[in-house]
């Protein structure tokens, strides 16, 4: 019979809770988990659940065998903290000047081993193999370490048929989850252009090619591409979000660098504005009298969900957390590295709410003020393993979603 998970994780919430605390005053960047994956690797240990390791140097896998043969659903968190300096006052912020788990991956990692320790305790009653993906560098676009993990054979023997991961969202309450089929986050492209001009004083303009202009001119050109060359359906982001140039007031600059990044759903529009951007780059800087110096990496392609397994999530959802857990929401273009998953594998990406209460304006993913619900890690946890264990069966079954039926039976 079929297990249903609903309040298990309440038994385990404060041991995971202490966990995520510890992995928050421990921040490690991306290629830099190696105290974390020894964590992660201490406690499948000790939950009596085989693993493996030298994934993208930190990443771990876990293997959980059910009691009898079927398919293999796989759940990925990732482990990887930012580059940033922590601005809380808990008693658990960040021991390390510049780093923060300001996007929730403590969050992350240490539910999925309560998500482990839950399903290794029903693992008779599973048709089928659950596989614990820890992945490291998912911060680092555009290489992450979703497919490094994958080159490094994460999945040689345990191939899933299935796939999900999950993310802490603070736009949504506690108990609420945010899902949707088809394109979910958004391809996260990066760029850095060198305007090279000739510098010169201030007074005798007409002896330099000015930098500054040049690049003011091209960034105010590389607007247009998202107000007239995309489809106002397609929506599209380009954002400079640095610029360095010239120095001193009465020089005029010979060189500006700036930087940023292009965000798209589909990939026929990504590709039209990467060509764009070429092109209004030279062409801009060129006729001018200046040279362009172009740096451009594809990043993360969009998040992808496949229908069937975005309508699992949202079913079993609804059983676990009720009828209203999961609204109507946005696609986000957020870049993901769960991403390069969902290429190789079916599955589905979702978000889980973990918004503070009685706060009217969240701060967002990334800021050095972010902080989390932490009532939301017990029913990460339950909903991560109902999900895996409703799949197992839905997949023996051979059929697609039906809510009655999968839960016509319960402990």
């Amino acid at each position: 019979m079929k297990p249903i998970i609903k309040g298990k994780g309440d038994q385990y919430s404060q041991e995971i809770i202490e966990l995520r605390r510890h992995f928050h005053q421990n921040p490690e960047l991306s290629g830099e988990e190696y105290e974390t994956s020894k964590k992660v690797q201490e406690k499948l240990k000790e939950y009596g659940i085989p693993y493996s390791t030298g994934y993208a140097k930190t990443g771990v896998l876990g293997v959980i065998d059910g009691g009898r043969p079927g398919k293999t659903v796989a759940l990925r968190a990732d482990m990887d903290a930012l580059p940033i300096t922590e601005e809380n006052e808990d008693s658990y912020i960040s021991k390390v000047k510049g780093k923060m788990h300001a996007c929730g991956h403590d969050a992350h990692t240490s539910m999925l081993l309560g998500t482990a320790r839950i399903l290794n305790e029903v693992k008779e009653t599973l048709p089928g193999k659950i596989l614990l993906v820890f992945q490291p560098s998912e911060e680092i676009t555009p290489i992450g370490g979703a497919e490094p993990m994958m080159k490094d054979g994460v999945f040689k023997e345990h191939t899933p048929d299935v796939i999900f991961g999950q993310h802490v969202w603070p736009d949504l309450p506690v108990g609420q989850i945010g899902v949707l089929p088809g394109p979910f986050m958004g391809a996260s492209d990066r760029f850095k252009v060198e305007i090279e001009g000739a510098g010169g004083h201030a007074s005798m303009p007409h002896q330099t090619v000015d930098a500054i202009i040049i690049a003011n001119a091209v960034i105010t050109n590389l607007q247009t591409i998202v107000s007239r060359n995309v489809n106002p359906i397609d929506s599209t982001v380009l954002t400079i979000g640095r610029i360095e140039g010239g120095c001193r007031y009465n020089v005029i600059a010979d060189k500006v660098t700036f930087e940023g990044t292009i965000r798209t759903y589909k990939t026929e529009t990504k590709q039209m504005v990467k060509d764009r951007f070429y092109s209004i780059v030279q062409g801009v800087t060129e006729s001018m009298g200046a040279k362009a110096n172009i740096e451009y990496y594809d990043g993360y392609p969009a998040t992808v969900n496949d229908p069937e397994w975005a309508k699992r999530v949202k079913q079993t959802s609804e059983v676990v957390l009720g009828e209203d857990s999961t609204p109507r929401v946005d696609p986000c273009l957020g870049g993901e590295d769960f991403s390069r998953f969902l290429l190789k594998y079916p599955g589905a990406y979702f978000w889980l709410g973990t918004g503070l209460p009685g706060v009217e304006k969240q701060k967002p993913l990334h800021d050095p003020k972010f902080k989390l619900d932490e009532r939301a890690i017990p029913i990460g946890m339950e909903l991560m393993a109902q999900i895996a264990i409703d799949t197992l069966y839905q997949l023996e079954e051979g059929e697609r979603c039906d809510n009655e039926k999968l839960y016509s039976i319960g402990n």
